[in-house]
């Protein structure tokens, strides 16, 4: 169904789509659209998945497309109001209908991985877990370094580099350290390269070490192998650890 919720931050009505388990009380998945494309991005994606463990299911908006033709793309792009957009949805959906508020899990690829960052950052204490692919961490590097999307981060970003910092989770080490975080990246990734993961989360376990962020880098490219990441996922709800202790 496709739902209309009111931004604490501006007053305007802001879109996303809902779709409700079977049950009551299960899980809250939130799937964050891509760069390029709005809420419908994950519908296909995730909406199998969602019925096959009978989650609820939540794929907001945050302003559209992080593109130069988006006609408020200094909206978009993790800006202050995007992120609100995400957390107001959240509210909206635990307080009008039953969910388990207790597991409400993130994800987002790409893009919805950049967004997924930041709202570890913003509000880490809503999700049980979080799960980025292929994430960007700092817009203002891969943007001098990936010509295909420069135009796009400058215009959403009005060309001020302060702002791009701002929109950026490199920014945010502290936070993100608060949450239970999983990022996976492909090591020949063309688009958003693996630095970008390997830098954040260096710089968060170093001043974090016990912190709950992990890092798998796999063998691949700008993809996502969504059984490995639902698998974490899962594994975080359930709370199973299936680890043997290894013997010297």
């Amino acid at each position: 169904m496709e739902i209309f919720i009111k931004s604490t931050k501006d007053g305007t009505m802001q879109p996303s789509l809902y779709y409700e388990a079977t049950e009551k009380n299960r899980p809250l998945l939130v799937g964050l659209h891509t760069w390029s494309y709005d809420r419908f991005n994950q519908e296909t994606t995730l909406l199998p998945i969602v019925k096959k463990h009978n989650f609820n299911l939540l794929l907001p908006e945050f302003r559209g497309c992080n593109k130069r033709y988006n006609p408020i793309r200094f909206q978009a792009c993790g800006s202050e109001l995007a992120k609100q957009d995400i957390k107001d949805a959240i509210d909206y959906i635990v307080k009008e209908f039953d969910v388990d508020e207790e597991n409400i899990f993130l994800f987002g690829e790409s893009g919805g991985g950049h967004m997924a960052l930041l709202m570890s950052a913003y509000c880490p204490e809503y999700f049980k877990a979080v799960a980025a692919t292929v994430p960007i961490s700092n817009i203002k590097e891969w943007a001098e370094e990936n010509e295909e999307y420069r135009d796009d981060v400058i215009s959403c970003c009005e060309g001020d580099e302060e702002e791009m910092m701002k929109r950026s989770p490199i920014s945010y080490i502290d936070d993100i350290a608060k949450a239970n975080l999983k990022i996976f990246h492909g090591k020949y990734d063309p688009v958003v390269p693996v630095k970008q993961s390997i830098g954040l989360y260096n710089k968060i376990v170093e001043r974090h070490p016990d912190c709950r962020v992990f890092l798998d880098i796999f063998d691949g490219k700008h993809q996502t192998d969504k059984v490995t990441v639902w698998h974490w996922l899962l594994s975080q709800y359930k709370d199973e650890n299936s680890k043997t202790q290894v013997t010297g």
